[in-house]
C-alpha cells in the first residue's frame, strides 16, 4: 500500500463523524423532546412512541459521551435524573431546524 492510499483512509470526513453521532432510531426524537421542555427518562417513554427503557437510556448515554446532552443527578428518593441540551445540544437543534425546513421542500404541496 502506498502512502497516498494510505492518507485517504486515515482521513476523518466531519460530516461522516456528524452523521455517525446522531445515527440511532431514538437520537433525533429525543433532542426533540429535549427541545420541548421534557428532561426525564419516564418523559421521554411517554414522549416516543415504542421505545424501550435500555435502548433509551443506551442512546442517552451515548448523547451524553458525545457531548450533546449533560446529565444531572439528583441524590433524593426516589432517584431523580435529568437531561439538558449542552451547546453542542442547541448548535444540533438549530440545524435540525434546518433539515425540517429541507424536509418540507420534498413534500409535494398537495399533500401539505
Amino acid at each position: 500500500m502506498n502512502t497516498k492510499e494510505s492518507a485517504v483512509e486515515n482521513k476523518i470526513c466531519p460530516l461522516e463523524v456528524a452523521v455517525n453521532t446522531i445515527s440511532g432510531k431514538w437520537k433525533i426524537p429525543i433532542v426533540w423532546q429535549i427541545n420541548e421542555g421534557k428532561k426525564r427518562p419516564s418523559e421521554f417513554l411517554r414522549g416516543i412512541a415504542k421505545v424501550d427503557r435500555r435502548v433509551l437510556n443506551q442512546q442517552l448515554s451515548e448523547m451524553v459521551a458525545d457531548g450533546i446532552l449533560m446529565k444531572e443527578s439528583f441524590h433524593e428518593l426516589p432517584p431523580r435524573v435529568e437531561y439538558s441540551l449542552t451547546d453542542l445540544g442547541e448548535k444540533l437543534v438549530k440545524i435540525l431546524w434546518q433539515l425540517n425546513d429541507w424536509g418540507k421542500l420534498l413534500i409535494p404541496e398537495d399533500t401539505v
